[in-house]
C-alpha cells in the first residue's frame, strides 16, 4: 500500500512538472510576441529599429507565433485533461505528434535567426523592449525556449515511464518517447542539412536524410594500373558524413560561436558518391573502428574511421540496407520488363 502510494506521488509529481512548465511555456512564447515581435510593427519604437531588422520578423523569430497558437488553444488544453489520470498522457502526445512537428521549421531556421541576432543584439530596439519588460535575460534566450521545450518533453515522458511499467498507458508513453525521439533526430539532422555550402544540386533530390557524423577518413584510387596512395592516406582528414538514401556526401566541419546557444556548424561540401555506384567493405586493416565505401570496382577507395565501433556497425548496417533496398528495387524492375516482354 505504501509502496502504491509512493508510485502515485511520483506519477503525479512528474505531471504536476510538465503542466506547469508547459503553462509557465505558453506565458513566456506570448510576452516574446508581444514585447519584441510586435513591437517591431509599432510606429513609436521605428526609429529604434536598425535597418537591418526591417522586414525580418519572420527571420529573427521563424514559426513562434504557430508554436504558440498550437500550445495556448490546443495542446495545453489537451494535456490538462490528463491530470487525473498522467499515467495515460502518451496518447495526449500519440494523437499530436503531427502537429509537434512544426518544432523541425522553427529549429531549421534558428541558425538564421542567431545570425540577426549577433549582428544587432546590442541595438537599443532591443534594450528599450527588455528593459519594458523587465527582463533579466536578454531576447536571445527566450528564443532558445522552442528548443529547449522539445527536449524537455522526452526527459518528462522518461519519467512517466520509469514510474508507469507495467500500467495501463505504458505502451503508449513508450511510443510517445520514441516519436518525440524522432523528432528531436529530425531536428537535429535538419540543423546540420542546411548548414552545408558549395553543394550545386538540390539535397532534397538525394532523399531522405538517414545518418550524419564525423569521422576520419583515407583515401585511395588507381591510376592505369598502379595503385596510387593520396598524401591524406597517411594522414587521415576529419570529414562529416552525411548518408542519404541515394547519395553520400563528404563535408569538412567549420565551427562558429553562437551566442546563447551552443556551436551551430558549418559543412564545406568537398564530395559526393552515388549509392547506386558504391561497394562496401565491412572490416579493413584490422580496425574494428574502420571500413571502406569504394566505387568503380575499386579504382577509388576511401577508408573511414567511426569515433566507435557502436557507431560503425551502425553505419555499415544502415549502408547495407540502402544497397539491399536498391537491389530488390532493380530486381522488381528487371522482373517488370520481362513481363512485358
Amino acid at each position: 500500500m505504501k509502496s502504491e502510494l509512493l508510485f502515485n506521488d511520483a506519477v503525479s509529481h512528474v505531471m504536476n512538472e510538465l503542466l506547469e512548465t508547459e503553462r509557465v511555456y505558453v506565458e513566456e512564447l506570448l510576452c516574446v510576441l508581444e514585447g519584441y515581435a510586435a513591437e517591431m510593427e509599432n510606429p513609436a519604437m521605428a526609429h529604434l529599429l536598425p535597418s537591418s531588422l526591417h522586414s525580418k520578423r519572420d527571420v529573427l523569430f521563424g514559426n513562434m507565433w504557430e508554436i504558440y497558437q498550437f500550445h495556448k488553444r490546443t495542446f495545453l488544453k489537451e494535456l490538462e485533461a490528463y491530470t487525473d489520470c498522467p499515467e495515460l498522457v502518451g496518447r495526449c502526445f500519440l494523437e499530436r505528434m503531427k502537429d509537434l512537428q512544426i518544432y523541425e521549421a522553427y529549429c531549421q531556421n534558428k541558425p538564421r535567426s542567431e545570425s540577426l541576432w549577433r549582428q544587432c543584439s546590442d541595438c537599443a530596439f532591443f534594450q528599450e523592449c527588455q528593459k519594458k519588460l523587465e527582463h533579466k535575460l536578454g531576447l536571445d534566450s527566450y528564443l532558445l525556449k522552442p528548443v529547449q521545450r522539445i527536449t524537455k518533453y522526452q526527459l518528462l515522458l522518461k519519467e512517466l515511464l520509469k514510474y508507469s511499467k507495467g500500467c495501463n498507458g505504458c505502451d503508449d508513453l513508450q511510443e510517445a518517447l520514441s516519436s518525440i525521439l524522432g523528432i528531436l533526430k529530425a531536428v537535429n539532422d535538419s540543423m546540420h542539412l542546411i548548414a552545408i555550402t558549395g553543394y550545386e544540386g538540390n539535397l532534397s533530390d538525394l532523399g531522405r536524410l538517414l545518418m550524419q557524423g564525423s569521422f576520419s577518413v583515407w583515401t585511395e584510387h588507381k591510376k592505369g594500373h598502379a595503385k596510387v596512395k593520396d598524401l591524406a592516406r597517411f594522414k587521415p582528414m576529419q570529414r562529416h558524413l552525411f548518408l542519404h538514401e541515394k547519395a553520400l556526401l563528404f563535408c569538412k566541419r567549420r565551427e562558429e560561436n553562437g551566442e546563447g546557444y551552443e556551436k551551430a556548424p558549418s559543412y564545406s561540401f568537398k564530395h559526393s558518391l552515388s549509392m547506386s555506384a558504391v561497394g562496401i567493405t565491412e572490416n579493413a586493416k584490422g580496425d574494428n573502428k574502420k571500413f571502406e565505401i569504394w566505387c568503380n570496382s575499386r579504382d577509388e577507395v576511401f577508408i573511414v574511421q567511426a569515433p566507435t565501433a557502436e557507431i560503425k556497425t551502425s553505419w555499415v548496417n544502415e549502408i547495407r540496407k540502402v544497397l539491399t533496398e536498391q537491389l530488390k528495387a532493380c530486381r522488381g524492375n528487371f522482373e517488370m520488363v520481362e513481363t512485358a516482354l
